[in-house]
């Protein structure tokens, strides 16, 4: 079983950047697409961006297309996202999560597809 480490997180200002991590580890992470999730203080959780780990296709939530990126380091089991033009409604506790199964490009943003999920790391956006 993997298990997922991020790290990263902490308090930006406005118009800033961050830079979060998440490692896998306990195997070779060999399973189909990794995700970044947030939720905010009393909202739903949401997908920010997702990446196909083979392909490395990613894949954005609007609300942060632009501004955020995705990617994956192979050989160190580890994917980022890189997070610029910080704004207050970006403040939330951030997960990330890796899907084992296939997913079809109509869910591949939907929670409930992936299996193993991080411990979050907040982040805070000042403003």
């Amino acid at each position: 079983q993997v298990q997922l480490v991020e790290s990263g997180g902490g308090l930006a200002q406005a118009g800033g950047s961050l830079r979060l991590s998440c490692a896998a580890s306990g195997r070779t992470f060999s399973g189909y697409a990794m995700g970044w999730f947030r939720q905010a203080p009393g909202k739903g959780r949401e997908c920010v961006g997702t990446i196909k780990w083979n392909s490395g296709s990613t894949y954005y939530a609007d609300s942060v297309k632009g501004r955020f990126t995705i990617s994956r380091d192979n050989a160190k089991n580890t994917v980022y996202l890189q997070m610029s033009s910080l704004k207050p409604e970006d403040t939330a506790v951030y997960y990330c999560a890796a899907a084992n199964g296939i997913i079809t490009m109509s869910s591949i943003m939907m929670e409930n597809k992936y299996d193993v999920w991080g411990q979050g790391t907040q982040v805070t956006v000042s403003p």
